[in-house]
Parts: structure tokens; C-alpha cells; sequence
């Protein structure tokens, strides 16, 4: 009985939502292990619909643990409105149910002050395209070793040294944005507005989860954004605030490596990206405003159009290393349908060379150009497609050629947002 990490092998918004609600009805705990609330998906359960932003997707389930890790970012005031909107949608959300670490830090109003003012003051070229919820200036904190963490507001007694030292260092940067400086009693009013909220929630949730593991439950360690947007392996600075990549897990948790089994890397059928940065098979014709319009590409927290382009096999074989990919969950199979031709990458060409990774250098990012292979499209449904049998005999000829490509089998295809609308390979709690 396998522990399973689920990650996003492209730039996020492959689906995870779908693949990770299917998973955990079978998981007896989820655990959210990096990331903030400005990433979100979707969950549909008997029609109803849960749009999630920090919440782990065990909540929407009875019966089901859910763990926010020490590896997220929390935003008191944004856990106090998804909590009661969830809880006004009739699900039951309560420290029976939900756990954070106690050792999470915290992201405050300065920190989304902070991140909308850089966003804004940066020129068109170098804006990283951030969704402006204090992710990253809260992450900067926690490194530079002067956040303030979840188990900090249970000691109120030396919460002002602790607002006091951060402060020292963010109204100077402040005064040199020409904005006032934050009095440390704000801070304070702060947090202490929301403590009795968020406080009986709080847990030794590394504990917790060696205690779990240790009589049997099988664990989900749930991901936010994708492997592409990871601060160390995706395309920097164009990327998130927090390491994405499968390892986290571990570290974002509390968990040793030992107790990650199995991973699986959630991939879209086409390629997607929201916000700023190298994107080399965007597509910019009818094709890419076709893949928008049939996918319905708009992110979930912010509403925005996500950029599309054919499939980058380079890419995803490049986070299968880097978060050791056993199996991947194809997705949106069926967005392709109808298309006469279809193009994967299969390299790229710079400065007159072929190569079969993405430099980590930004300027070469940025120029290089994608080799492509042509296949024949399908004109048959596959969405709502349940078995193999049910799927064109080219589908089948794309998925298998992707495997190739990105040295890793597909363990579960999607054709529709639909949960049921899912061809099971390989169950990953069964590995």
C-alpha cells in the first residue's frame, strides 16, 4: 500500500483538481506541502462544485484527514474565508478534519502589499507575472528567518518582538516604495483578529502524519502550481516562490523521502502557461485560440487566460528527472479532438545547435525554437472515453508516443472533466 506525491509536469493547470479528488476518495490523508492560496483548483462531487485555493481536497470528503505542511505559506485572513465558504457550501470543516503545522509561516497584509507594489512598479519585460497574494515577499521572509509561523500567535507575550524584528526590515523597504511605515500594533490587531480562529487547528503535524503512516493510512501529498514554476528547476525568475518538484513533499511535511512510494506527475495533453515567462511552443494562430476556447483555459483563483502551445515532450521529460515521475495522469485528451494535424516538441535548435534539455540561462530560454514532429489528428470523441477500446486507434498511437518521448507510462487518461471519465492503468496507492 503505496504513500503517493501528486505534481503538475508543466507550468500548472493540467487538471490536478479531477485526478486529485479521484484520489483522494481512496487516500485516508491529504497533505497540501508547498505553495499558498494563489493557486487553486477545482473539485466536482455529486455535481456540486468546490473551488480550493489552500484547503487540501480531502476536506470536501468525509471520513478524510487533511494536513496544510510546514512547506505552505498560510494566509490567516484567506484560511478564515475559504473555511467559512466551504462551510456555507455544507461541508463540515473542523480541527477533526484539518490539522496545520504548527511551524508554518504566515503570510500577512504587508507581505500582498509588498507583492502588488514591485509587480506594478516592474517594467512590462521583467513583471513576473505573480498573482499579487504576498507568496513570494512570505517565502523571502521565512529564509531570511524572520516570519512569523502559525505557533507564534499562541504565544502573544513575544508576538511583538517577533512583528518587531520583521518590520525592520520591511518599512525601510517600504519608505523606499514611498509608502508610510506599518506600526507593529497593526501587525499585532492582525493576527490576534483571526488567532481563535486558526489557532485550534494548529498541530505537531510531523507527528501526526509518522503516527498515520505507521498504522496504515495511505497518504496523498498533494502539490500546488507545477514543476516548471519550482524556484530551483523551472524557468527562473519566472517561477513560484517555493520548490514544486516531488521532493517536497518530504521536506514541505515533515516526512522522510522513505515514506514517498510513489509519484505521479499530472500532464496536460497540450501545454498551458498563466503569467510571464519562456513559453517555446505557444502557439499564436487559430490552433492556440482553439486549445483556450475547447479547454476552457482560465485559471481558477485568478481568472485569467492561460497561454497555449502544443505539447513539449522536452519539457516533461525534464520533470520527470527532476521529480522522479514513476507514471504520469494524462489530461484533457480530449481538447485535441477534431484537429487534422498534431505537433509535439521533441527538441530545440539555438544558436544553430540541437538540444534536448531547457537551459537554465533566462536570455536562452527566451530564443530557443522547438523541433517538432507531426502526427495525424482524429476526428472520433474520445471524450467521456472509459477504456482504451473506447478511444480512435491515432489517440491511442499519441498516447503511446508521448510515453516514449518522456521516458514515462501513463498510470491514468482523462477525456473529460467528469471524475468517472477516467482509464485506470496503473492505481498508484496499489504500487
Amino acid at each position: 500500500m503505496a504513500n503517493v506525491v501528486v505534481v503538475g509536469s508543466q507550468w500548472g493547470d493540467e487538471g490536478k483538481g479531477k485526478i486529485v479528488d479521484w484520489l483522494s476518495e481512496r487516500a485516508d490523508v491529504v497533505v497540501r506541502f508547498q505553495g499558498g492560496h494563489n493557486a487553486g483548483h477545482t473539485l466536482v462531487i455529486d455535481g456540486v462544485s468546490y473551488k480550493l485555493s489552500l484547503l487540501p481536497s480531502g476536506v470536501a470528503r468525509p471520513g478524510k484527514l487533511s494536513v496544510i505542511g510546514n512547506g505552505v505559506v498560510v494566509d490567516p485572513r484567506a484560511f478564515v474565508a475559504e473555511v467559512t465558504r466551504i462551510r456555507e457550501q455544507g461541508v463540515k470543516v473542523s480541527p477533526d478534519n484539518l490539522r496545520i503545522a504548527e511551524n508554518a509561516s504566515l503570510i500577512l497584509s504587508i507581505h500582498q502589499e509588498l507583492d502588488e507594489l514591485r509587480e506594478n512598479a516592474a517594467s512590462p519585460s521583467t513583471r513576473i507575472g505573480t498573482t499579487k497574494r504576498g507568496i513570494g515577499p512570505a517565502y523571502e521572509d521565512k529564509v531570511g528567518r524572520r516570519a512569523i509561523r502559525l505557533v507564534d500567535l499562541a504565544h502573544p507575550e513575544t508576538l511583538m518582538n517577533r512583528i518587531e524584528r520583521l518590520l525592520s526590515h520591511h518599512n525601510p523597504l517600504r519608505r523606499g516604495l514611498g509608502q508610510a511605515e506599518v506600526a507593529p500594533e497593526t501587525i499585532r490587531d492582525e493576527l490576534m483578529g483571526v488567532a481563535d480562529f486558526i489557532l485550534p487547528y494548529m498541530d505537531v503535524t510531523w507527528r501526526l502524519l509518522d503516527e498515520k503512516r505507521k498504522s496504515g493510512s495511505r497518504i496523498l501529498f498533494e502539490g500546488a502550481q507545477g514543476a516548471l514554476l519550482d524556484n530551483d528547476h523551472g524557468t527562473y525568475p519566472f517561477v513560484t516562490g517555493s520548490n514544486t518538484t516531488s521532493g517536497q513533499a518530504a521536506a514541505g511535511s515533515g516526512m522522510g523521502p522513505g515514506a514517498l512510494d510513489y509519484v505521479l506527475g499530472i500532464t496536460k495533453a497540450y501545454t498551458t502557461r498563466v503569467g510571464s515567462g519562456p513559453f517555446p511552443t505557444e502557439l499564436f494562430d487559430e490552433v492556440g485560440d482553439f486549445l483556450g476556447q475547447r479547454g476552457r483555459e482560465f485559471g481558477t483563483v485568478t481568472g485569467r487566460k492561460r497561454r497555449c502551445g502544443w505539447f513539449d515532450a522536452v519539457l516533461v521529460r525534464q520533470t520527470v528527472i527532476t521529480s522522479g515521475i514513476n507514471g504520469i495522469a494524462l489530461t484533457k485528451l480530449d481538447v485535441l479532438d477534431g484537429l487534422d494535424e498534431i505537433k509535439v516538441c521533441i527538441g530545440y535548435e539555438i544558436d544553430g545547435r540541437t538540444i534536448d534539455y531547457l537551459p537554465a540561462n533566462q536570455e536562452e530560454q527566451a530564443r530557443v525554437k522547438p523541433i517538432y514532429e507531426s502526427m495525424d489528428g482524429w476526428k472520433e470523441s474520445t471524450a467521456g472515453a472509459r477504456s482504451w477500446a473506447e478511444l480512435p486507434a491515432q489517440a491511442i498511437k499519441y498516447v503511446r508516443h508521448i510515453e516514449e518521448l518522456i521516458g514515462a507510462p501513463v498510470a491514468m487518461l482523462s477525456t473529460s472533466p467528469d471524475r468517472l471519465d477516467t482509464i485506470l492503468v496503473r492505481d498508484p496507492f496499489q504500487d
